[in-house]
């Protein structure tokens, strides 16, 4: 163990530098036997599979051609608004920036509402029947307050909402307090927003200065108060590994985090290389100081602190790194996309529509994407429909990553047996207690939902893997083994 990891350990509690030290074993033991980097780099898996990166090019007749509405005929619906204040240091996404970009934000809404008449009219429907609702972006908060109303008026106008079981939207902190904050939330609730996702990121301002985030600690604090006093489900997110942040200044962050009354807190750990096509500039920053970045023993003694105090508060962990004080505070869009596979439609650049057995990924290019929907056409630019291969690693590894996975549903989307499938990769999994199974149900144990991104890359496809075989140790956790798709996956 080096000075430095030592002199870190010595100043947690006894309690947290017991579970910190477990982990970092366990960090080295599976490293040792492949299931891990032998550098211990860090590729979390994505929401998407295949990788977005992998998309071919994509025309809306392929991606509609042979699709049937869902039983139920309810999607989930995202909405995207690519425009922000300032740009983040870790922000992988496009957008536009700063104040002067009103008459911008109504050409998108105005496009953003043509684009769901155009979905409408390909799915021959009348409204969109939904079951949850997630705003993201960028920062939807961020517009005015007319076109605010005006943005929700349209979703109220082209959705069924009567069935809708949360609407989420990620705000902002600056953009949720003082007067005009408060008729923004009162705005939201009045039009059936109930969960509100605020991106404190940290509560260091030290920290929120290398994030180049423009809000300081006690302005998050004011628009967590805020939220919760006005009735809201209120999420917190909080970034861990971040250049220049110390484990002193992280376990900080949680400490107050718990204090705050918040029904969820969500960690992500520092995503250095984007999921997708537009790279951060957190990446430049990092080339540029690699002796800033938090080594991976850090910041394995960061992730295992959190959840040690988040436990210690009465916070269990609902879906991947979300911990909630209770379990129905739990986000039903995020439980639709990643456990059940369900489908979903989304709206505005970048977004994307999951379908069944197929992703459309829309454009990033503002011309491509106002071009497109002024010719009466979808924004899709890229997707695929997946091949049974595909289906059946979708199907395990964003299930198993975000909870488990439930093999009747499985079966339902793939039209093959579970108990099939990867049999060779699950019983080592087991073997090493990475999973436990039940004649339903394959689930994380809590040592593989520790290391769920590295579990679920064990079902990646070769050559979607983010390191090469040799870059693993040859034990029996080597990704590449018995992943050969003859072997893996036999025949339905």
């Amino acid at each position: 163990m080096s000075t430095n990891i030592h002199t870190q350990l010595s100043s947690l509690s006894e309690n947290l530098r017991a579970r910190a030290e477990q982990r970092l074993d366990e960090f080295r033991s599976l490293r040792q036997a492949g299931l891990i980097c032998e550098n211990g780099d860090f590729y979390p898996t994505g929401v998407h599979y295949p990788p977005i990166v992998s998309y071919p090019d994509l025309v809306e007749e392929s991606l509609l051609q042979t699709y049937q509405l869902p039983a139920d005929g309810k999607f989930d619906v995202y909405l995207h608004i690519p425009f922000c204040k300032s740009r983040c240091f870790f922000c992988h996404y496009p957008l536009k920036l700063g104040q002067h970009q009103q008459a911008e934000k109504d050409r998108y809404l105005s496009a953003i509402e043509r684009e769901m008449d155009l979905y409408i009219s390909r799915l021959g429907i009348d409204v969109i029947p939904v079951r949850t609702i997630l705003a993201g972006g960028g920062t939807p908060t961020f517009l005015t307050l007319d076109q605010q109303r005006r943005f929700l008026e349209i979703c109220a106008s082209r959705m069924d909402l009567s069935e809708c079981t949360q609407y989420n939207y990620d705000v902002d902190p600056v953009t949720i307090i003082g007067t005009e904050g408060e008729k923004r939330l009162r705005m939201l609730r009045d039009y059936g927003v109930d969960r509100l996702t605020i991106g404190v990121q940290s509560l260091n301002d030290a920290v929120l200065t290398l994030m180049n985030r423009h809000h300081d600690a006690q302005t998050a604090v004011e628009a967590v108060q805020a939220s919760l006093d006005l009735g809201f489900q209120v999420n917190i997110e909080f970034i861990f590994g971040y250049p220049g942040q110390t484990l002193e200044s992280w376990v900080g962050d949680i400490e107050r985090a718990v204090s705050l009354g918040t029904h969820e807190i969500q960690l992500y750990r520092l995503k250095i290389d984007a999921y997708g096509d537009y790279q951060g500039p957190v990446k430049t920053l990092i080339e540029r100081r690699p002796d800033s970045l938090p080594d991976n023993d850090t910041q394995i003694i960061m992730k295992a602190s959190a959840h040690a105090i988040l436990e210690q508060n009465g916070f269990a962990e609902n879906l991947r790194r979300v911990f909630s004080r209770k379990p129905e505070h739990y986000s039903h869009y995020a439980d639709n996309q990643c456990c059940k596979n369900l489908d979903e439609v989304g709206f505005g650049l970048t977004a994307f529509s999951s379908l069944v057995d197929r992703f459309g990924l829309n454009t990033q290019d503002w011309g491509d994407y106002y071009g497109k929907i002024e010719q009466g056409r979808l924004p899709v630019n890229r997707g695929l429909v997946r091949t049974p291969e595909d289906q059946a690693r979708w199907a395990t590894i964003l299930p198993l990553k975000n909870r488990d996975i439930y093999k009747p549903r499985f079966e339902e989307v793939t039209g093959r047996p579970f108990d099939g499938v990867f049999r060779a990769k699950f019983d080592r999994l087991k073997a090493w207690n990475l999973v436990e199974e039940t004649d339903t149900v394959l689930k994380l144990t809590p040592l593989g939902a520790f290391f769920a991104d590295e579990v679920a890359q064990q079902f990646e496809h070769p050559r979607f893997m983010p390191f090469p075989m040799e870059a693993y140790g040859n034990g029996p956790l080597n990704p590449y083994r018995d992943n050969d798709t003859r072997d893996a996956l036999p025949s339905a």
